[in-house]
């Protein structure tokens, strides 16, 4: 019997953050994170509603419209987002459930790239670096800027498949 070959440790914990991500009920995005220093998993975390609140699911999504002015080939431009704002973000969760002791030094794989407002709650949390999947168009380029800033890794798993059998939703844009 010939034994699978062993999947290396960022594929592990981000199979690992995906599975936390099937807890989510999130209609829109489902997103987990993992907490990891050095080899040892730490914690865990999904996005979804706080604890008995009805969830996306049952209420339906909370959506806000916020507008950004960013700059284009020179240009300032009105950008439009909307954003659920029922859910506590899965990177959040992740900080609120574990101690800032465990955080120093450490990792945390995320399935996305961290949207703006979680990316500056890493800058300060303690963690030296992040590790996502999929991108997050809307603040990709500010949030990669302020994790440089800040001193932070930030990197993308681009050859990473999400494992058989795990069932997540495609994030609207």
């Amino acid at each position: 019997m010939s034994v699978p070959p062993r999947k290396d440790w960022d594929t592990y914990f981000m199979d690992i953050a995906y599975m936390a991500s099937t807890r989510s009920r999130c209609g829109r995005r489902q997103v987990g994170a993992v907490l990891v220093l050095g080899k040892k998993l730490l914690g865990t975390a999904y996005n979804g509603a706080p604890t008995g609140v009805e969830d996306c699911s049952e209420a339906g999504c909370m959506l806000v419209e916020e507008y950004e002015i960013v700059q284009r080939d020179s240009k300032e431009e009105m950008v439009k987002k909307q954003r659920c704002i029922r859910t506590i973000h899965a990177e959040q969760n992740l900080l609120l459930f574990t101690d800032r002791s465990d955080r120093e030094g450490a990792t945390v794989y995320v399935t996305d790239q961290p949207c703006w407002t979680c990316a500056n709650m890493l800058a300060n949390s303690g963690v030296r670096e992040i590790v996502y999947h999929r991108g997050y168009p809307k603040d990709s380029d500010k949030v990669i800027k302020l994790m440089e800033q800040c001193g932070i890794a930030i990197r993308r798993l681009e050859d990473y498949a999400i494992p058989t059998g795990i069932q997540t939703l495609e994030p609207q844009r």
